[in-house]
């Protein structure tokens, strides 16, 4: 199997980041929670796209690319991210958005506002017409151009979060469950997949915040981050566990979200956002609350970022 020191990388971010335990929320579903702190990588306000943009944005360079397209809804975390890690790679970032959700100039619009990013709004659901849009935009530019996919979701970008469950083992905790946000697979997919290579003992858990199939998505992208690194572990859909907690709808805030970004601020200081996070702490919630979790087991809440849109959508 290759290394993670194969691949091209630039350093964007500020790792390991701090693993801990939610001492409170413990107490109050009688099971060991913790919490891995990827909301403080230090690129933005955090969160998991920077794993993946050190080696997407790598890619984009040792191409020579001038600029850097990508996409997402108009609150989009991992956009606004792309565009603050473009900024200090001397990249010109240009974000093509879905005109979905909130598009005034609030939560992550707002930042990308204040770093002064080029936004441009296309009124479609589909991401062909946005990848399509970003290649006329480049042609008629005339410079050398690099797309990302919605997320950062494809095999390279994954890899970033192979590499975070290796920094887990290394921290010398062991962990019998794992839970994310799902909202484009590519998290998921790299935990998943690390998860077989370096914790076959855990289970991953992804809380799916989005309508997509994931049950097809996830095991394909786990398969194309394994031949990246060459390694010829057997990937089944038993090696991750799905639960919808999509609610209403994609970037809609539910019920029970709001009810587990309250919960975690006010037990133990910790933001969540109403998108990702918020749905995905309500389904370790729920978890816990049916018995899912052995009072003795050790569960890793991994908390991937969000923050700005907590002030455009809640």
């Amino acid at each position: 199997m290759k290394s993670f020191n194969d691949f091209p990388k630039v350093s964007l971010g500020i790792f390991p980041t701090p693993i801990h335990r939610l001492d409170r929320i413990s107490a109050l579903l009688n099971t060991n929670i913790y919490i891995k702190r990827d909301d403080l990588c230090g690129l933005g306000l955090g969160g998991n796209k920077t794993r993946k943009l050190e080696y997407l944005l790598a890619d984009a360079m040792q191409k020579k690319a001038e600029i850097v397209f990508t996409t997402g809804g108009a609150q989009s975390n991992h956009a606004m991210l792309t565009a603050a890690a473009a900024g200090k790679l001397g990249l010109k970032a240009i974000l093509v958005l879905k005109k979905r959700g909130v598009t005034e100039c609030l939560g992550n619009q707002l930042l990308e506002h204040l770093m002064g990013t080029d936004v441009r709004f296309v009124d479609t659901d589909s991401y062909d017409d946005i990848y399509d849009e970003m290649d006329r935009i480049g042609k008629a530019l005339g410079k050398p151009y690099y797309k990302i996919p919605c997320g950062g979701s494809n095999a390279l970008g994954a890899i970033g979060y192979v590499e975070c469950v290796e920094e887990i083992r290394d921290s010398g905790l062991s962990f019998d469950h794992i839970v994310c946000a799902e909202g484009s697979g590519g998290t998921m997919a790299g935990l998943a997949l690390g998860a077989k290579l370096f914790l076959p003992q855990t289970k991953v858990h992804g809380m799916m915040v989005d309508t997509d199939p994931f049950d097809e998505i996830t095991p394909r992208l786990m398969k194309e981050s394994a031949a990246l690194l060459e390694s010829d572990v057997s990937i089944s859909s038993s090696d991750f566990h799905l639960r919808d907690m999509c609610g209403p709808g994609y970037a809609i805030p539910s019920e029970e979200g709001n009810a587990a970004v309250r919960l975690l601020a006010s037990e133990e200081g910790i933001f969540l956002d109403p998108v990702y996070t918020g749905k995905a702490f309500a389904g370790l919630v729920a978890m816990a609350k049916e018995g899912a979790f052995r009072p003795d087991e050790k569960v890793l809440f991994l908390h991937s970022g969000g923050a700005g849109g907590l002030f455009a959508v809640l």
